[in-house]
């Protein structure tokens, strides 16, 4: 269970006057230094309003023992706002019970925001000890508010009398608020509801487990390099963060490789040592199965069988079944019906690419040679730079962090939707790595602030994401406060920040989220910016990744990081031509982990596998969907799937290919209307940016393209097979 996306679907609780009130357990301001006299408690900043533009967190203020005072005395009003929403003796009705109980959280949302962001973003031991402690307290709340009859039973008489007669985002509350309580097992037995308890808290407390072992298995799988000659092939930039990783952590040799969350690692189509490429890909690939000292194993079989069991009291005959209901796909075979279709397309394009690599490979090491899934992306790279005559080398000086951010994410967001951006250096951060950003429309009206967090330390978990300190509501005259984080390297002081193309793509992707956003216009906040189903979530952000590529906005970010000059229009045409060259290896890999994924959640309660026979049982899955391939190892193995055992994607990652579908159709409208025009910008904010969750969501997605269901034709095309 995602505690933070959780408890903001739950509602918080409310604040108290906060000049009363003091944290425990923090340092004390002394005062008349050397009497030892005078000594008062600092008053936690957390309880009340910031002061700064937007209500944005004081960081300059904020300590790491400030935040578990703050969320106990947020529950502790959480309760008290339940009770008094319970005890009310009038009738239940939309504003008493629906709105109040939307209402009823707003101190413990606002610190739950911050906290959450860290413990993802600069999990330091003071916020790790912090979220072990914080997990249960905030499970025990959520279990007792989505179990609380007396509360249910209002919500029901409102949902049972006045459904009917509501409109627009009244009704649409009511209907999430009603169906949430239901599919948390309101309806459930005296008995059944007991034990569906303590399967929440039992799976609260193993995802915190996974939470705190996987990123120690990641940072533990450093691969340690003794020589410069042995990193031969990576350039001068690369070489310079192994050696500042390697510092980082600890110095055991001059040189180390970190391991980033996917399987594959970018370094692999670089470095000319095999021995190190095969060290660097089986660091990655048995990072956390027990045979490096960390296995997940068996918190991965128990909480697939807890998810099981949940989905058994549900009346589900799988978890798959339970969690689907309330997508676009509905159920498991509409998602196998998708991805079979895409594997009966891919299959033959991938067999013949992994046949071209290692011909290609047998040229220069002889006819016996064997490709192995760490030598794929090297033959790759050394393919794709004769083809093209291009390598990464040649193209990264053109993708400064600075410029890609300011001349391309921001430029496009400017032509599409009219928004221009301000840094606020007057704002604290969490991290001195980080940039503010206030984000105005057209008319010079604020919008929304966004936070900017790149670089990745031993703090930060892998991966990108995009999240909100505060999110839109117009009922609460609140403006969206919105971060996206990253892990690009980062370059010694005085040096430019380069990104490789991918790495480019994920600026632009993950600040689609961040627009999704910055652009809801909603009154509710339960109903706005990205709370949407997770098939449809992705779809604003893989769309605005084509903005990326599109030329007069490449060639606004495209730049060379030293003399400012844009990239060659020959090497341009080259590496937008090569964006899917090989372009079968990332289907491959993304639809292997999608049918991992499934796979797992479609198991009943007496078919899970241990933790012993877990490798086995993904080696099987693999199998009987036809995606077992050596060559192509799914993009996250079930012992680091993070998304499926640690987030909130279970029996939901086929959402990145099914919302790159939807993507693809709304991209190509852009293109036909005209990709910068602003009339285009404004139809897409209006119909689809701006609504949230305020309505149906394959009406939005029709109402923009015109198309009554999505063209997954168009996603082979886009991907070039």
């Amino acid at each position: 269970m995602n505690i933070k996306k959780t408890m903001l679907v739950i509602g918080l609780a409310t604040a108290l006057p906060a000049a009363t009130l003091t944290s425990t357990g923090m340092n004390m301001n002394r005062f008349g230094e050397g009497d030892g006299k005078t000594v008062t408690q600092r008053e936690n900043p957390l309880l009340k309003e910031s002061g700064l533009p937007f209500g944005a967190p004081d960081f300059s203020k904020i300590q790491a023992s400030d935040y578990l005072p703050a969320i106990q005395i947020g529950i502790q009003q959480q309760r008290e706002s339940i009770e008094r929403i319970v005890n009310n003796q009038q009738k239940p009705t939309f504003q008493n019970t629906i709105v109040a109980f939307e209402e009823s959280g707003l101190l413990l949302e606002r610190v739950s925001n911050i906290f959450f962001g860290l413990t993802s973003a600069d999990k330091t031991p003071e916020i790790a000890e912090t979220e072990k402690a914080a997990i249960p307290l905030l499970t025990d709340l959520e279990n007792d508010i989505v179990f609380n009859q007396a509360l249910f039973q209002r919500i029901k008489y409102v949902y049972d009398h006045e459904h009917e007669s509501l409109k627009g985002e009244d009704k649409k509350l009511l209907e999430e608020v009603y169906k949430d309580f239901v599919r948390s097992g309101a309806l459930l037995s005296e008995e059944k509801m007991a034990r569906m308890k303590e399967i929440n808290l039992r799976i609260s407390d193993l995802q915190q487990q996974w939470g705190d072992l996987l990123p120690d298995a990641t940072n533990n799988a450093v691969v340690w390099v003794n020589s410069r000659e042995e990193l031969s092939g990576l350039s001068e930039a690369d070489i310079a963060q192994c050696k500042k990783d390697a510092e980082n952590r600890g110095g055991k040799a001059p040189y180390c490789i970190v391991i980033i969350n996917t399987t594959q690692q970018p370094l692999l189509s670089s470095l000319d040592n095999r021995d190190l490429r095969r060290r660097v890909y089986e660091a990655s690939v048995h990072r956390a199965d027990g045979s490096r000292g960390f296995n997940t194993f068996p918190i991965v079989s128990e909480i697939a069988t807890l998810r099981a069991e949940k989905a058994k009291l549900m009346g589900y005959g799988n978890y798959a079944s339970y969690s689907l209901e309330k997508t676009m796909a509905k159920n498991p075979d509409n998602v196998y019906a998708f991805l079979c279709q895409l594997i009966e397309a891919y299959k033959p394009k991938a067999e013949a690419e992994t046949r071209a690599i290692e011909a290609y490979a047998r040229k220069t090491m002889g006819p016996d040679f064997k490709l192995e899934p760490y030598d794929r992306f090297y033959y790759s790279a050394k393919m794709k730079q004769e083809t093209y005559n291009l390598s990464d080398d040649e193209v990264k000086p053109y993708f400064n962090v600075d410029s890609v951010l300011i001349n391309g994410v921001f430029y496009a967001a400017h032509r599409a939707y009219g928004l221009t951006f301000k840094e606020r250096k007057d704002i604290p951060t969490y991290h001195p790595d980080m940039k503010v950003f206030e984000v105005q429309d057209r008319d010079g009206r604020p919008m929304a602030l966004f936070y900017c967090d790149y670089f990745r330390r031993p703090t930060k978990r892998g991966g990108a994401w995009m999240s909100e300190f505060a999110q839109q509501s117009r009922l609460r005259n609140q403006l969206p406060i919105i971060y996206n984080v990253c892990n690009n390297a980062k370059a010694p002081d005085g040096q430019p920040s380069l990104l490789t193309w991918d790495e480019v793509t994920t600026l632009f992707h993950e600040f689609g989220h961040a627009l999704h956003g910055m652009l809801s216009n909603c009154y509710y906040s339960r109903l706005a910016g990205t709370s949407v189903a997770r098939d449809f979530v992705e779809m604003p952000s893989q769309f605005n990744e084509s903005f990326a590529s599109i030329p007069e906005i490449f060639d606004h970010y495209a730049r060379h990081a030293v003399t400012g000059k844009p990239m060659p229009a020959d090497v341009k045409e080259k590496m937008l031509n090569s964006i899917n060259f090989h372009s079968a290896y990332a289907l491959g890999e993304n639809l292997a982990a999608t049918c991992l994924d499934m796979a797992w959640h479609m198991l009943d309660l007496s078919e899970i596998p241990t933790a012993e026979q877990a490798n086995e049982f993904e080696t099987k899955a693999l199998s009987e969907i036809g995606l077992l391939d050596h060559q192509i190892p799914p993009r996250y193995s079930t012992s680091y799937f993070n998304h499926v055992w640690g987030g909130g994607y279970a029996a939901g990652y086929y959402s990145y290919l099914w919302t790159e579908v939807l993507a693809v159709n709304v991209a190509d409208c852009f293109a036909q209307r005209g990709p910068v025009r602003i009339e285009t910008g404004q139809d897409f904010r209006d119909k689809v940016l701006s609504r949230g969750n305020t309505g149906d969501l394959m009406e939005m997605f029709s109402a923009f393209t015109g198309l009554s269901q999505p063209d997954a034709t168009a996603l082979l095309k886009a991907r070039g097979l």
